[in-house]
């Protein structure tokens, strides 16, 4: 399958790297062609890998992941272009967060997401919140974390929730450990725990931890 990945930090390499060791086709997008950091990893990647813009990793891929940051997400997408993204799959794992002034802010909170922004501002995509809860390594290594921690999903378009479980299935998450939230509204609750994650990563002194949910009995 073809993917276009949108973002040179981490998290867009990681992802995009294990999904061209898993056999996809993918091209890394970045604001301008000459991005480094693009062209550096393509070239390590190997012949199914391949460095472009915002729109040309769009436009390539039979689905979209967003892996950049999340205050600048909407930026980045409308340089993508919604034609390019109109039907098609569009995981967003980013997180609006920024330091400032010293603290760590969340931004937008409470009542609203940058996954809803998103499906709002390109309401012909089909928008699937994801992996935005755990570390980029342990996205495409659940194995890093022992026992059978989860993920969450959501989106309005139960199709693409079903694309998305496959797909982080290819990266060893089995679908019983996949939660479905329910709709596109229900990323503010995994974007409001990242202040919490960051949280736990400072007190642990390392990002290899997840959440495990456990089920009691209703009395």
């Amino acid at each position: 399958m073809k993917y276009g990945v949108l973002g040179t930090g981490d998290v867009g390499r990681t992802l995009a790297g294990k999904l061209v060791e898993l056999g996809h086709e993918v091209v890394l997008g970045s604001r301008t062609k000459e991005n480094e950091r693009a062209r550096a990893w393509a070239a390590e990647a190997g012949a199914r890998a391949a460095a472009g813009t915002f729109a040309d990793a769009a436009a390539f891929g039979q689905a979209v992941v967003n892996g950049v940051n999340g205050r600048v997400a909407l930026t980045a997408l409308e340089a993508a272009g919604a034609g390019n993204l109109a039907g098609k799959l569009l995981v967003d794992v980013c997180n609006p967060l920024a330091f400032e002034e010293g603290r760590l802010r969340l931004s937008p909170v409470e009542n609203d997401s940058v996954g809803a922004q998103i499906q709002r501002a390109f309401p012909d995509a089909r928008v699937v919140k994801a992996l935005n809860t755990v570390n980029c390594q342990v996205m495409v290594d659940p194995g890093l974390v022992p026992g059978d921690h989860q993920l969450f999903i959501c989106g309005d378009d139960e199709e693409a929730k079903s694309a998305t479980v496959a797909l982080v299935g290819e990266f060893g998450w089995p679908p019983e450990r996949v939660i479905d939230l329910g709709g596109i509204a229900t990323a503010r609750c995994t974007e409001m725990l990242m202040p919490f994650w960051i949280t736990l990563m400072q007190k642990f002194g390392h990002p290899f931890f997840n959440y495990e949910m456990r089920q009691g009995s209703a009395s």
